[in-house]
């Protein structure tokens, strides 16, 4: 598998996670589990490509000491946190928006 596609699949889970994390403990601004999770898996997708723009280290897959291609675990943490963050961001941010536009 790609490393680009492993980072992109990680990325849009653990947006996905964050999404929902930030529903249950924002409860006002939640969308429900659906939606949360939908909406994390957007910024999750956003958040992880964001990152490895600003952080290409993130992003990278690096060149294992036996001469193959590995996937470097630095990177998958970093795209963890970056779709997790992103993944919560969004969802709060969809979260305001509705409840400023229920009022």
């Amino acid at each position: 598998m790609d490393a680009s596609l492993i980072n992109i699949i990680v990325s849009l889970i653990s947006g996905a996670a964050g999404g929902n994390i930030a529903g249950s403990v924002l409860k006002n601004l939640s969308l429900g589990t659906l939606w949360n999770s939908v909406a994390g898996i957007v910024g999750g997708g956003l958040g992880g490509k964001l990152l490895g723009i600003l952080v290409p280290s993130l992003g990278a897959v690096a060149a294992s000491k036996t001469g193959g291609a590995g996937i470097d675990i630095g990177a998958i943490i970093g795209q963890m946190a970056g779709g997790g963050v992103g993944g919560g961001a969004l969802m709060a941010i969809i979260g305001v928006i509705r409840s400023m536009m229920a009022k």
